[in-house]
């Protein structure tokens, strides 16, 4: 192995083992100031107690993390279909994407924490938490596979053209393909944003009993004034939302890995 290939391996391991030596080391100075100073438990658990409290919470905290899980992945897929199809006609009709297209940029900008509470007079509970969800995560998908769509090189619109290919043609075998990295990169967005509408959905819904999320633990342990769950809880979305940002950063590589020129460069 080359020395310059010695060095690019090694300064990958960096990248890897670096953030998770800094993060260990902030959970070690978590632990030692709660125990040096003492602090209450019902203020700032340690870590180690809400470790133990993950475990001995598990079958509630379980239960609340699939509800959340859920609603997530319902409103990411509705989101994905929905945001896709919708883009698909703009990227066919030009009136049709001046006449729709404000309607999802409002959608966008009012905050959905405004919205939930309308929802939850006109829909049930769960319906207002996945609509919500919902909202939050389509407008990334549908803002950036319009974009994907529209940025199509010109030169080759132009020779489609040319062969007198159709509008569909042209749609299935240049434009689809131009789009999915701009529409990979509406997913990492939307994947997370879908989570984070769906905790806030779940707050402003107050939904309880056998359909409670994880965000209705962290208000009920709250008023309980039990911290330790409500942190297990913290982590268990923390990592959730981790996890659905590294799957589809995984995904993006898998698919643009031995064409686009973003994902090539960064291997090199």
């Amino acid at each position: 192995m080359s020395e310059a290939a010695r060095g690019s391996a090694g300064g990958r391991v960096l990248d890897v083992i670096l953030p998770i030596l800094v993060f260990l080391a902030a959970v070690a100075g978590w632990e030692a100031v709660v125990r040096i100073r003492n602090i209450p438990h019902y203020l700032v658990p340690a870590p180690s107690l809400v470790a133990t409290t993950l475990v001995s919470d598990w079958p509630t905290l379980s239960g609340s993390l699939w509800v959340t899980l859920k609603v997530t992945f319902s409103a990411l897929f509705a989101a994905v279909v929905g945001g896709v199809g919708l883009a698909i006609l703009f990227a066919q009709s030009r009136w049709i994407e001046r006449s729709f297209y404000p309607f999802a940029v409002i959608l966008q900008v009012t905050p959905v924490i405004a919205i939930a509470p309308l929802l939850v007079i006109y829909l049930d509970p769960p319906t207002a938490v996945l609509a919500c969800a919902f909202i939050v995560a389509f407008f990334p998908i549908l803002s950036n596979t319009t974009l994907g769509l529209a940025s199509a090189d010109h030169n080759l619109v132009d020779l489609f053209k040319l062969y007198g290919a159709s509008r569909w043609q042209q749609l299935i075998r240049l434009r689809l393909p131009a789009a999915l990295p701009y529409f990979l990169g509406g997913l990492r967005v939307g994947g997370g944003l879908s989570l984070i509408g769906a905790i806030v959905a779940e707050i402003a819904a107050g939904t309880a009993g056998q359909g409670s999320g994880l965000a209705f633990r962290i208000v009920e342990s709250t008023f309980r004034q039990n911290m330790p769950r409500v942190f297990a809880a913290l982590v268990l979305i923390a990592v959730t939302g981790i996890t659905i940002f590294l799957f589809f950063t995984l995904l993006t590589h898998l698919l643009l890995r031995h064409w686009h020129e973003s994902v090539r460069r960064r291997d090199t």
